[in-house]
């Protein structure tokens, strides 16, 4: 612990242990460390989220070091297939705040240092309570979009206008920047589904609680959704647009199952791109249409297949499109995206994988879940215009098939491109020297060392 001794400040870092939500945070982080070498940051997650945020060789930022904290989970609790995806966080979350309040008091009494910034994942909303208690300044930062931000932050105000019985398909004109969203794209909780569940619950507590933090960090940047993010700046003491992280911090390129050189072989903006986030697989009949879709078409594809392909895949479906199809079980998405034979992502409309494919120009199908994911589907094609969700919303033969022919053959398909070409360059103008991310990240770094805290 001798780092801790000689270090300036001692930085806690809260992550939230679920979905794609430690990976983005400690992205951030590490940028904070690169910023300010003189600090420790003492990362608490689960074991069980640790140990894979946290892979062989992180040494190499020797300034952050992981801590466990108690994931709630009953004696002798086995994950597999069988049980509720649900249960581990609700277990988990019936667990919080006390098993961070001790990870605290043992990482204090380990290291011999108090804590001079507490950061967080947005959800944890205890953690301004903490930070109180420690005398500290509390940062939130949120891995998701700005828009599904303000949706959590206003539940109040989304429930005082819309009524319990209202249609689906009624749009939120009452609001600016969102007159083509509807009730249905909101996430579960804001208006609709179990208001007592254990994430809304936790989402509504946040959203009440945000405005006590000396700052919220957000991956995005300003100019994507910018009536959003006014009306955030007006609710928070800064709101921070610091993204998209994806292109401020280099990940090694592992292309172990050859997908670029596979690319090389294509015509430019011709390949079809899949993949639905590390998370979910869509139902085996949507699995069974996307697969006819794709042998049926010309269209080439590339196909990141995080399931077993043997037992997930129709027999013999590999082998009968190798000459124009590859699936692997992973890819370097971000570089797939760049590459310029890519025509089309096939998403779930996840946050990180929206910025990956504004980065590398790409226009998106959607096929959203939950959370956050109708909601973006909505806003990149009715407020954005360089994506598509499905018809119905799932994938059938006939939606899929009409999605891929009209971005990949028509000319409002080329509009689209056009279109998320210009957010890609004020994308990157956002993260070059002086750009507005980068302003904002200088920003943060003040409140995290301490030199601009508002109590």
């Amino acid at each position: 612990m001798e780092k801790y001794k000689k270090a300036s400040k001692h930085i806690a870092v809260m992550a939230f242990p679920f979905g794609t939500h430690a990976a983005p945070l400690l992205s951030i982080i590490r940028r904070l460390s690169e910023a300010f070498p003189a600090a420790m940051f003492s990362f608490l997650c689960t074991e069980r989220s640790n140990s894979s945020t946290f892979p062989k060789g992180h040494q190499k930022h020797d300034s952050i070091k992981p801590f466990n904290v108690w994931d709630g989970l009953p004696e002798g609790y086995t994950y597999c297939l069988k049980r509720n995806p649900h249960e581990p966080v609700d277990y988990f979350l019936q667990a919080v705040p006390q098993n961070f309040k001790d990870a605290v008091d043992e990482l204090v009494a380990e290291t011999g240092r108090p804590i001079d910034c507490l950061i967080t994942d947005a959800f944890y909303y205890f953690g301004a309570d903490i930070a109180d208690e420690l005398k500290v300044p509390w940062v939130a930062l949120w891995t998701a979009s700005p828009r599904a931000l303000f949706s959590h932050a206003e539940t109040e105000f989304f429930r005082r206008h819309v009524g319990i019985n209202d249609p689906v398909d009624k749009p939120l004109d009452f609001l600016q920047g969102f007159a083509s969203i509807r009730v249905a794209d909101l996430p579960d909780g804001v208006v609709r589904g179990n208001f007592d569940a254990s994430v809304p619950v936790l989402l509504n507590k946040m959203g009440l609680t945000l405005p006590r933090a000396a700052a919220v960090a957000a991956n995005s940047y300003e100019d994507l959704d910018n009536a959003v993010v006014n009306m955030l700046k007006s609710r928070y003491k800064r709101f921070l647009n610091v993204g998209p992280s994806n292109l401020i911090s280099a990940s090694p390129i592992d292309d172990r199952h050859g997908c670029l050189d596979w690319l090389e072989r294509h015509e430019p903006a011709s390949v079809v791109y899949i993949s639905f986030g590390s998370v979910i697989t869509p139902p085996p009949h949507e699995i069974g249409a996307l697969t006819q879709v794709l042998e049926e078409s010309n269209f080439p594809f590339l196909w990141s297949f995080r399931g077993d392909v043997e037992k997930q895949l129709p027999p013999g479906f590999p082998k009968r499109t190798s000459s124009k199809g590859k699936i692997v079980p992973w890819a370097p998405q971000q570089k797939i995206l760049e590459h310029p034979s890519v025509g089309v992502f096939v998403s779930h409309g996840g946050w990180n994988s929206i910025l990956e494919s504004i980065s590398g120009g790409v226009p998106m199908v959607f096929r959203p879940f939950f959370g956050d994911q109708k909601l973006n589907t909505r806003t990149v094609e009715t407020i954005w215009g360089f994506g598509l969700g499905l018809e119905g919303g799932t994938l059938t033969k006939e939606a899929t098939t009409n999605a891929l022919n009209f971005i990949l053959s028509t000319e409002e398909g080329k509009k689209m491109r056009q279109k998320v070409g210009v957010q890609k360059e004020l994308a990157y103008k956002a993260v070059q020297p002086n750009g507005s991310s980068i302003e904002n990240f200088k920003t943060l770094v003040g409140v995290v060392t301490c030199h601009h805290y508002l109590p």
